[in-house]
This record gives structure tokens, sequence and C-alpha cells, in this order.
């Protein structure tokens, strides 16, 4: 397993890094060099395996994760944005690949990322299923084939613990729509409809928010016109297709040249 990258898997007793460590253990194709938890985190200086409940991995719980990168060639993060802009930083620092699957970037969080991508891979999406990025794919071809008489409307639903709303892959799909009809999100976006809010503006690019139980993601774009819509749609029903797209982000971008990439890099599409 020497020659395979090590990986560093941040915010490890959540539930996206328990099931990358999970994928990354089962890959064959990536080696786990450490869990990053914060300070006086319960699991630090454990067994992943065995804070996980299961049989030991060799592989300790650090809250160092200077130390823990400096023996990497790959770290991927799915946290919180203020963890993740550090994380960025001293990724750069030690030249290693970036993956970031967090979601809930403002402005100045994504100006810190741009900045450590200038010595640095950066991958990130807010999603890394290949199915969604098909779906981001298809929304843009589609918003650039039909005109401001096609309302669009993105329609999220996540479990009930997710704390940022639109979802990240919502937000990358409204944007997929604005670059298809050549205007910016920003001026387009309308979230959260309550109250008495008047006829829909011609050009709106709308957003709705479902949270409950465990759903893990759902997505759907609709662009309606009178007298017929267009319903694309993207069922995930398991996180670890989330993990499998971001191991393979991390495995892509060893030996790529210091950037900020998504998926549709990734994928070649």
């Amino acid at each position: 397993m020497a020659d395979v990258p090590g990986i560093v898997v941040t915010g490890v007793s959540g539930r996206m890094g328990r099931m990358l460590v999970k994928t990354i253990a089962d890959s064959g194709r990536a080696r786990l060099v450490a869990g990053v938890e914060r300070e006086g985190h319960p699991w630090v200086g454990r067994d992943i395996g065995e804070a996980m409940g299961g049989p030991a991995l060799g592989v300790t719980v650090t809250d160092d994760p200077v130390e823990a990168f400096a023996r990497a060639q790959g770290v991927v993060d799915f946290t919180t944005p203020a963890a993740t802009v550090e994380f960025a930083g001293l990724a750069a620092q030690a030249r290693v690949c970036h993956v970031i699957g967090t979601t809930g970037l403002e402005a100045a969080h994504l100006e810190r990322i741009a900045a450590a991508a200038r010595h640095a891979v950066i991958v990130r999406a807010g999603n890394m299923s290949l199915g969604v990025n098909l779906l981001v794919r298809m929304t843009q071809k589609i918003a650039a084939a039909l005109d401001e008489d096609w309302d669009v409307e993105i329609v999220e639903a996540h479990h009930r613990a997710k704390v940022d709303a639109p979802s990240g892959t919502a937000l990358m799909l409204g944007r997929a729509a604005a670059e298809g009809r050549g205007v910016s999100l920003e001026n387009s976006i309308v979230s959260g409809r309550d109250g008495i809010t008047g006829a829909r503006v011609r050009g709106a690019i709308g957003f709705a928010a479902v949270r409950g139980g465990d759903i893990v993601g759902e997505h759907d774009v609709i662009f309606a016109a009178d007298g017929e819509r267009v319903v694309l749609r993207h069922v995930a029903t398991d996180r670890a297709i989330f993990a499998r797209g971001a191991l393979r982000a991390v495995l892509w971008g060893q030996g790529q040249k210091p950037g900020e990439y998504d998926m549709m890099n990734v994928l070649g599409l």
C-alpha cells in the first residue's frame, strides 16, 4: 500500500467522515493515514476503527492537522466553512490535494480557498456524486435551450440535521441554470417565499427546501411553461455515493497543477 496516496479525513466522527473512512479502507486505491477531530473530542488519541465500533485500523484520530497533513498526499474535508478555510491554508502549506465537500461557504470563505489554490490542488463541489454532476450539466444545457417563458424552480430535500439551505447541490443547479441563460444567479435567486409575495418575476430562479427524517438528498429542477413542464430529478439513497466521488476526486488530484477544480474536471465533463 506504500505506493498509493495517503489520505487524511477531517471531521472523522461525522456521518460523512465515517463513510469516507470505510470507503477509503475498502478501496485498495488509497490508504488512510489519519483522522482529524477538534481538540477535546473524545475520539482524539483512539484508533479510528475502534472509535467507530469496529476492528482496529491501525490509524489514530488526532487534533493536529499540521502533523497529519505532512504525512499525506490528500485531505478529504466535509466539515464546516470555518474549519474548511483553515484546512485549506494548511493543505496548501503541505502541498497536498484538498477535496472539499463542505457546503454553506460564503464569499469570504471562497476568497480564502481561492488563495490557497494558488499553491495546491483544491477540488471543491457542492455534491460529489456522478449522477448529480450529470444533472448539473443537463440543467445548464436545457436552460440554454429554453427562454424565460420557462420558469425555473429548484426543490431540494434533506435530513432534519442539515443546517444550511438551500443545499450546496441546489445552488450548483441554480448556478448551472443561470449560466445556461447567461445571467447571474445572485441577481436571479428567489429563496424561501412566504406571505404575500406577489406574482413570480420573469427570469427568476426559485428555491424551496424540505427538511425531515433521514433523507439523504433529493433534488428536482423544474422548467415550467404554459401547458407543459420538464422535470429533472436526482435521488440519493446512500451517502456512499458522495464518499466514492470524493475518493475519485482526491485520486484525480494527484499530479495536477495547483488550482481550484470541480467534479466536472474530475469526470471530464
